[in-house]
């Protein structure tokens, strides 16, 4: 069988995922300046980094800014990548031209301008508004605060905001060639299941499993129901 490896998302690190890959057997790439990655400056090189890290074949699982790294690492390095798996994943994750299924720039600009100021007190307000309209929101919302890594440095976590403004991955789409699996919560208001919608119908084959009375984090929100969707997608033996 070939290795299943995650890749976290903006900020919180692997902590949030431990659990759900553990039940798959899988293992966990930190995103580039988290804990002994080395950090990048460009996108690019950070699709290049995670590709280098990965054996040939292997099922990859991106969460939010690591579904989008996920699906360029797919699209550009198809070798690398057997099946794949995006949770909360969009093509971009702010509006543009042709994409309306995203935030308005100037809210992230305003975003990143509060992480630079006082990082501490907007992430408990980030990691809570990702929430909204989940029916655990508080306890999901707290789950994930307990178990979110050290905090990388702060130009790391402006580097990824960058991303999160400047990639728009509609071309990348189509270009994957692995059988592509998208788990969305019907709730997220980060990354609308609008969004979700519109990048199954960019990808060929791909399917898109929403839920219910979910937000942006359905491994913690309904933790049984994203990994049994997972284990049946990567052929994962249970036990």
């Amino acid at each position: 069988m070939n290795p299943v490896v995650f890749l976290p998302g903006w900020c919180l690190g692997r902590g949030p995922l431990q659990a759900a890959a553990d039940a798959l057997g899988a293992g966990i790439l930190d995103l580039p300046g988290y804990r002994d990655m080395p950090p990048v400056a460009g996108f690019d090189a950070a699709v290049d980094l995670v590709a280098g890290r990965l054996a040939p074949g292997s099922a990859l699982v991106g969460w939010s800014l690591g579904a989008q790294l996920a699906l360029a690492v797919a699209a550009r390095h198809p070798d690398k990548v057997g099946r794949l798996a995006l949770i909360a994943g969009t093509a971009s994750f702010v509006q543009r031209d042709a994409w309306p299924h995203a935030m308005p720039p100037a809210v992230l600009a305003d975003f990143a301008a509060g992480i630079a100021a006082d990082v501490e007190a907007m992430l408990p307000r980030f990691v809570g508004g990702f929430n909204r309209g989940d029916a655990r929101a508080k306890a999901v919302s707290t789950e994930l605060l307990r178990l979110a890594d050290p905090r990388p440095a702060g130009d790391v976590l402006a580097t990824g905001l960058a991303w999160l403004r400047d990639v728009d991955l509609r071309a990348d789409a189509p270009r994957i060639a692995a059988p592509t699996l998208l788990l969305h919560g019907a709730a997220d208001p980060l990354m609308p299941v609008s969004a979700a919608e519109a990048l199954a119908a960019l990808i060929p084959g791909a399917e898109l499993a929403v839920f219910a009375d979910c937000a942006h984090a359905p491994f913690v929100s309904r933790p049984d129901d994203c990994i049994a969707r997972l284990r049946d997608f990567l052929d994962v033996p249970a036990g």
